[in-house]
C-alpha cells in the first residue's frame, strides 16, 4: 500500500444485531451482505493487510436502556428504538466474535450514538493524532452510517476510500447505486482485493 502509515481502516456496524442470525436487524442487510461478502472480505483484509494500516479502528453504536439520547428520532433511528436494537449490555450490541482475533490491532472508539461515527466520539482526534490522511471504510449500512461518516470525513479534510466488497446495504440495488452513483462524487471506490494486492 502506498503511504500505508497515513491510511486508516474504519469499521462500522460489525455488531450482532446486524451480522448474527439472531440479531434484531440481521434480515435488514442479510441479502446485500451475502452478495457482497462484506464480512468474509473484511476478515480477509484484516488477516492479510490489517497490520499494514497506520490505524484500524472500530466504531460500534450503543444506546442506553431508554434510548434517551434519541430525541424524537425518525427513520432508521426510530426503528432502532422501537425494536430495541444496539442497547448497551445486550447480545445485539456486542462486537461480532469474528473480530476477536484482531483485538491486538483494532482500536475501539466508543461513543457512537447515531449515524455519523465522528459525532459524539473522539474519532477525529484519534485519526489526526496518528497522522492519518486517508480513511478506508468497511461495514454497514452503506447508505446510512457509511455515507454519513464518509461525507463528514471529507469535510474534515481526509481522503476517503469506500470498499464496495466490504460494505453492505438494505438491498443489493441500494448497494450498487451508492457505489456506482453516489460515492464517486466525493470518494474513491475500491475493493479489499485491490488493497491487499498493494500491501
Amino acid at each position: 500500500m502506498n503511504q500505508i502509515n497515513e491510511k486508516a481502516l474504519v469499521l462500522i456496524g460489525f455488531q450482532n444485531d446486524y451480522f448474527s442470525p439472531d440479531g434484531i436487524l440481521y434480515n435488514v442487510i442479510e441479502e446485500s451482505s451475502r452478495i457482497t461478502g462484506v464480512l468474509e472480505n473484511t476478515l480477509e483484509l484484516l488477516r492479510k493487510a490489517g497490520r499494514e494500516f497506520g490505524l484500524v479502528v472500530n466504531t460500534p453504536i450503543h444506546f442506553t436502556e431508554d434510548y434517551s439520547e434519541l430525541k424524537e428520532p425518525i427513520g432508521i433511528l426510530k426503528t432502532i428504538k422501537e425494536v430495541g436494537a444496539f442497547k448497551e449490555n445486550t447480545y445485539g450490541a456486542q462486537i461480532i466474535e469474528q473480530l476477536d482475533a484482531f483485538s491486538d490491532i483494532v482500536k475501539m472508539v466508543p461513543g457512537k450514538r447515531g449515524l455519523n461515527a465522528f459525532f459524539s466520539t473522539n474519532l477525529e482526534n484519534i485519526l489526526k493524532d496518528s497522522g492519518i490522511k486517508e480513511i478506508v471504510f468497511a461495514g454497514t449500512v452503506t447508505s446510512i452510517c457509511i455515507d454519513s461518516t464518509a461525507r463528514s470525513a471529507v469535510d474534515l479534510g481526509f481522503q476517503v476510500t469506500i470498499l464496495e466488497d466490504c460494505t453492505s446495504s438494505r438491498t443489493p440495488f441500494e448497494q450498487i447505486f451508492y457505489c456506482e452513483e453516489v460515492f464517486p462524487l466525493y470518494a474513491h471506490v475500491s475493493s479489499s482485493k485491490a488493497l491487499i494486492s498493494e500491501s
